[in-house]
């Protein structure tokens, strides 16, 4: 009896997959096919499977040095201790900063999509209300426990994928070679391009914020850990692709132009696939898939952020505990969803530069740090100071790339 209730009381792997992936997959996405237009296709998956794993292996670096603290300690305690108050000032205010705005972000994203489905059907109901009501639910879910929002995250990110491949199912069936290979443009270049996409693909992998998460769901667990880093993550890079076949497949690359144009909106670009098959279903699909993919997103962010400031200002995980913190979660964002209840594009852009401090350089430090302090008694990355440099390097050259972009100092496609 004793040990069938420890193994209901073990965590499966797929919870941890799911929330990993879920937090990764959301509603930018799509932005991923108008930014890389210029790259095209074979170029775009090539920027895709490098950030892919370099993505991977910060995340794993970061696994490395929180597995020699205690369960529960996040960014803080672990920047503090191993590279200073300095670092982690830094530190701390990259992830506050992309966590908050991340989490504005959607709750900005969420009211805009919600007020357009009930649109739908003809309800009337103003955006700010639509935006703070699903944060509060997030809000409620998130101070249940991890597993609840685990859970949640799996109904949301199943429903998700199942609209995902009706949505592109057709797509992908009308998927045109001419199209994909680009055989209308004779002389076309895609190599000057290419920069410009790393620092979306880098946005497109964030998930850093929950690895201290996983280890408070599993324990010291470094082998299921792992398992769940990589499975999240190459479920995120599969559909990424599937997501760039099916609409590089069927959008020719001067369409993306106009749509780039127009704002690159999800709108503009829904009604871009719309207008290739002539079928009105495909708008009310890509409009639940939007709902779930925010909806997955904002689960996983939001649960970053609570474990983040849970460490930072020491509250327990008691029921008052977790209170304080999911309104010090919850509260500053949904305040600013009130007062700009549009701000969804703009939020994701300025979160881009923050994030390549605290998912690729501080983990790259974190690791080197933590391999002189304590060894590697858990578990130690492969590839030495060589894969540590990559990722530094990764993290330097991404921030480059978005001010150089910032500036107006790289050729844009148009």
């Amino acid at each position: 009896m004793s040990t069938l209730a420890t193994t209901r009381a073990t965590p499966s792997i797929w919870g941890g997959v799911i929330i990993i992936a879920g937090t990764i997959i959301g509603a930018g996405m799509f932005s991923l096919p108008v930014v890389m237009s210029g790259a095209w296709f074979f170029w775009s998956l090539l920027a895709l499977g490098f950030t892919w794993f370099c993505m991977l292996h910060s995340g794993l670096m970061l696994l490395e040095a929180n597995l020699n603290y205690r369960i529960g300690a996040s960014f803080d305690t672990m920047t503090k201790d191993l590279l200073g108050k300095g670092w982690n000032v830094i530190n701390g205010a990259s992830v506050a900063f992309v966590l908050y705005i991340l989490t504005y972000a959607y709750i900005s994203a969420s009211g805009s999509i919600i007020q357009h489905t009930l649109g739908e059907m003809a309800i009337a109901f103003p955006a700010r209300m639509a935006g703070l009501l699903f944060a509060l639910a997030v809000a409620f879910i998130v101070w249940l426990s991890t597993r609840a929002v685990s859970r949640m995250t799996a109904i949301v990110l199943g429903a998700k994928v199942i609209t995902f491949f009706l949505t592109f199912g057709s797509l992908l069936g009308h998927v045109q070679p001419a199209v994909l290979f680009n055989a209308a443009e004779a002389h076309a270049s895609y190599t000057p391009y290419l920069l410009m996409t790393l620092p979306f693909c880098l946005a497109s992998f964030g998930y850093h914020g929950n690895v201290p998460s996983l280890m408070k769901y599993y324990g010291k667990d470094p082998r299921t850990i792992v398992r769940c880093l990589t499975g999240g993550t190459l479920i995120a890079l599969g559909l990424y692709v599937v997501w760039l076949l099916a609409t590089m497949g069927n959008i020719p690359r001067p369409g993306f132009i106009a749509i780039a144009q127009q704002g690159g909106n999800i709108d503009v670009l829904v009604g871009a696939l719309s207008g290739v098959l002539h079928n009105r279903s495909l708008d009310l699909l890509l409009i639940v898939f939007s709902n779930f993919a925010v909806a997955s997103s904002f689960l996983g962010v939001t649960l970053g952020l609570f474990d983040y400031l849970a460490d930072l200002f020491g509250f327990d995980d008691s029921p008052q505990g977790r209170f304080k913190t999911v309104l010090l979660t919850f509260a500053p964002p949904m305040l600013g969803g009130l007062i700009w209840p549009n701000g969804f594009l703009y939020a994701i852009g300025y979160a881009g530069l923050a994030a390549t401090v605290w998912a690729a350089i501080v983990p790259a430090l974190l690791a080197s740090a933590s391999r002189k302090r304590f060894g590697s008694p858990h578990f130690r990355v492969w590839g030495g100071e060589g894969m540590i440099m990559l990722i530094l390097l990764f993290g330097v050259g991404n921030a480059m790339v978005h001010l150089l972009s910032s500036f107006n100092l790289l050729p844009v496609y148009q």
